[in-house]
This record gives structure tokens, C-alpha cells and sequence, in this order.
């Protein structure tokens, strides 16, 4: 092998909640020159698509150890012959006990026994599965074999809790990919004390051990902006009077400037539409998702327009923001922002507004509440969808409490988007998705439905943001 520009990598996808961040990770070894093709497992498949793997990867997604035409020519022994470097990401404790027991029961661990060649295992799972003995039994074995077992890192998770856990990210994962290509890494060895002790493991898994960064203090409120790695663009986005949620400051990293020499229009948050001088029509909208999606650009190397409602957020740094109050406001703001290569309409908008505003304070009376006539705002999505500005990819958003995914795949076609982003908005005040910290979606596009499992909003808008670059790439090399 050449080193990290040539490497073949066959990544095995376990069913772990962070199986998303595989796509990342697929995208970094294929942007420097490696070539990934991927195991995609029951569970896997539960979290992302054989479509999106095959897309990123440009390679047949490999799911299943019954394949007639592949097992003819014994697929599974050839598959993992052909690789340089087998790579389980994420490893699940299903995934590493049954590797440590050489069970056999599908193609990923089939392949994983049938293999000769280095194998590197990246867990993911809850602080006290990864504590639990039985996985740090599992681990040691597999260490002892010549495996290479990457301690996760440490830091809030999905389920809520904190500690050892957490999937490295898809940069420091690739990092030690490349390390191993080039050279770097000692032939594989089980360590000659405690695991645990990363200063002293030998092999591989100590070389990783020295290059991923491991969190050991939890987030703080009043964490300052993390810096980016050199020859990476980072943005931090840091709210600090959102009244729905705790201010938290979130770090977005990039590989290069992907987005450079782009324009993203943004927009954000809800509008008020008033009623008189005291009372306006709105939504529970906080903006949260809007500016996280701004900052993850802005960090991709994109010149951001960034059009928000009223909301109590910091602007993001190097995104251009404009504020607006009501949707008709909005709507031009929206029409002098263009032209832009991407858009992605984030915002609530308010529906209708008052037909008539009035000009003093509507006063209590002890007869009938007085009536209120509305009429309806307009359409920004559907407009720019229609527009011969159209930009050339047109993302909308779909806050939803029933039917989901029928209605965003609706609401694609009727507003002539290429995706939309569905969430589903129920819920009382404080347990909604509106007004909260994290989201789950639905990616919506003309390939198919992708479900995200829940997760922070800022990880949300750096998923998508991946996206929006490996659809422009790939609409610039056509």
C-alpha cells in the first residue's frame, strides 16, 4: 500500500445510535484518496441507508451473508481478503462480544473471522455498558488477538447520561486510518499492561490511544469557543439567553472549506405578527435549529445569510444576519438575499396574520370577545421554489404533529423542494421538540426517507451540512 491515498478500507457499521457519524467518516477516507466499501448490519440499517453508503462511498453496500450471486463465489471470504484495513464503526457490545466469541451469524461477523487482515474496532455504546465487566472483558481479548479497540471518549450522551461512551469524531477516526497507511503504527501487539492505561498500550491500539483526543471535563456554560485543529474551519455557536433551553457552546469542524465560494441563505426562528400594539400571533419556535445550521456552514467555509425571527440568540460568527419581525418581512429579506447556491428554510413562519392590525391596545369588553379576521402570509418556501432565483438546492423544513413523513413527502412535492426536514412538534412546553435542545428528523428527498435518531440540534445541523456539501460536490463534477 502507497499510504493513506491508497488505502482500502472495509467498514462494518454496527447498530449503534452513532452509526450516522459513519457517513462522515466514509466521506473523509474517500476526500483523501482511500477507497471504503461498507457492511451495513440489521442494526445499522436501523440508523442510516445502504442508498446514502452507497452514494458517499461509491461502492455496492454490502447487508447481507445471503447474497446467491456474491456467496457463489464466496463473497464474504473475498471481501474481507480485498481490504487493507477492516474497520468495525460504531462497535456495539453485541458487536465486540460476539467478535471476542468468534460467533459467526451474519456477513459482518462472518467476514470479521474470515479476514486476514488488521482490524480496528471503535466502540460506542452507554457509560455503563462500556464499564460493565463483561465488555471490559470482551475488549481485553480482542486486544490480546491483535485487535485494535479505540477507547471511546468521554462527554454527554444520547440517553442521557455522561462518561466513557461516546464515539471519537469521524476526523480523529480517520486520523489514525491514515497513521497506520502511512506507516505510523508498530505491527499489531496486545498491550503489555492494564488497557485502560493508554500511555502504555502497544500496536495500534496504542498509536490511536496517543492520537484521538480524549474529553475529560464536562461541557460548562461558560465554555469559551474550541479551536479547530490546523488546517481545519471551526465556528462555535454559543446561546446564552435562549429562555427554552441551557446555554451550551458547540464547536463545528470541518475537513478544509468545503463550502468555500458558496452562498447559504438561512433562515430562522418564528415571526410575530401583531395584533396591536401589545398582542401578536407566534409560534414556540426558539431559532436553536436555524442557527446551528448557519454556524456549521459558516464553519464549511460558505458566506451565510442568515435571516431570523425575533429570537434571544448570539449571532454565529461570520454568518451576516438580518433581523425581521413578521413573515412578509421575512419574505423579502428572503428576496434580497438572493442569489444563493443553497437555502435552507428553517424558519416557522406564521401561516396568517391579522387582517386588520389595530392601532391601540384592543380593550376587555363585557359582551362577545371582538372577532378576529385573518388572512394568509406568504408562501417563502413555495416562492422560492418557483423563483427563476430558484438556488440549486432548496431545503424546507416540516414542524409536524401527525403524519410525519406523509406530510413532508407532501409538502416536497407541493413546495417543489429537493429536501425537506421533518420533525415531529408535539408535545407540552418543555418536552417539544420546538424550544428544546435536541431534535430528531426525517430526511425527506426524492430518493427516499431517512430517519436520524434523536440528537443534539447541533448535531443535527452538522449532519446536514455534510450532506449540503456531498450534494454539491457532486452536482460541481457533473
Amino acid at each position: 500500500m502507497a499510504g493513506p491515498g491508497g488505502i482500502k478500507v472495509l467498514l462494518v457499521i454496527g447498530g449503534g445510535i452513532a452509526a450516522y457519524k459513519s457517513c462522515e467518516l466514509v466521506r473523509l477516507i474517500r476526500r483523501n484518496g482511500g477507497e471504503v466499501s461498507c457492511v451495513l448490519t440489521d442494526g445499522g440499517a436501523q440508523f442510516v441507508t445502504p442508498m446514502t453508503l452507497a452514494a458517499l462511498s461509491g461502492n455496492p453496500v454490502h447487508t447481507t451473508l445471503w447474497d446467491l450471486k456474491n456467496e457463489v463465489e464466496m463473497g464474504h471470504i473475498q471481501l474481507s481478503r480485498e481490504a487493507d484495513l477492516v474497520v468495525v464503526c460504531p462497535a456495539t457490545a453485541n458487536m465486540l462480544a460476539k467478535m471476542a466469541a468468534g460467533i459467526a451469524d451474519d456477513l459482518a461477523t462472518t467476514l470479521l473471522l474470515a479476514t486476514d487482515k488488521p482490524v480496528m474496532a471503535v466502540p460506542a455504546m452507554n457509560v455503563r455498558m462500556w464499564t460493565h465487566a463483561a465488555v471490559q472483558a470482551n475488549v481485553a481479548t480482542l486486544r490480546e488477538r491483535g485487535v485494535a479497540v479505540i477507547d471511546p471518549d468521554e462527554g454527554a450522551m444520547a440517553c442521557g447520561e455522561y462518561g466513557p461512551g461516546r464515539l471519537p469524531e469521524p476526523e480523529a477516526i480517520w486520523g489514525a486510518i491514515a497513521a497506520w497507511a502511512a506507516g505510523d503504527a508498530r505491527p499489531f501487539a496486545a498491550p503489555s499492561v492494564e488497557p485502560a492505561r493508554e500511555e502504555a498500550q502497544g500496536g495500534l491500539g496504542g498509536l490511536i490511544a496517543s492520537l484521538i483526543p480524549r474529553g475529560k471535563a464536562k461541557p460548562s456554560d461558560t465554555a469559551g469557543p474550541l479551536l479547530a485543529g490546523k488546517g481545519a474551519a471551526s465556528a462555535s455557536l454559543h446561546d446564552i439567553s435562549d429562555d427554552h433551553a441551557p446555554a451550551r457552546s458547540f464547536a463545528f469542524r470541518f475537513e478544509g472549506t468545503p463550502l468555500s465560494g458558496k452562498h447559504v441563505l438561512v433562515t430562522a426562528g418564528p415571526t410575530h405578527e401583531p395584533i396591536d400594539p401589545v398582542r401578536y400571533i407566534a409560534n414556540r419556535s426558539s431559532g436553536r435549529q436555524g442557527f446551528a445550521i448557519a454556524a456549521a456552514a459558516a464553519a464549511a467555509g460558505a458566506r451565510v445569510t442568515l435571516v431570523a425571527g425575533p429570537v434571544t440568540l448570539d449571532t454565529p460568527p461570520g454568518v451576516t444576519r438580518v433581523d425581521v419581525q413578521t413573515a412578509r418581512e421575512m419574505a423579502d429579506a428572503v428576496r434580497e438575499s438572493l442569489p444563493a447556491d443553497v437555502a435552507v428554510m428553517t424558519a416557522a413562519v406564521a401561516d396568517w396574520r391579522a387582517a386588520d392590525m389595530r392601532g391601540q391596545k384592543m380593550k376587555k369588553r363585557s359582551s362577545a370577545p371582538p372577532a378576529l379576521r385573518l388572512e394568509e402570509n406568504p408562501d417563502i418556501l413555495a416562492t422560492l421554489g418557483t423563483s427563476d432565483r430558484r438556488p440549486a438546492l432548496l431545503i424546507g423544513f416540516a414542524a409536524e404533529t401527525e403524519d410525519v413523513i406523509e406530510n413532508a413527502i407532501a409538502k416536497r412535492e407541493r413546495k417543489r423542494a429537493d429536501w425537506i426536514v421533518a420533525n415531529d412538534v408535539s408535545g407540552p412546553v418543555g418536552a417539544s421538540v420546538m424550544g428544546g435542545a435536541d431534535n430528531r428528523v426525517h430526511l425527506v428527498s426524492e430518493g427516499g426517507v431517512e430517519t436520524w435518531p434523536e440528537m443534539a440540534k447541533e448535531d443535527v445541523a452538522a449532519n446536514l451540512i455534510e450532506r449540503i456539501v456531498t450534494a454539491v460536490e457532486t452536482t460541481s463534477g457533473e
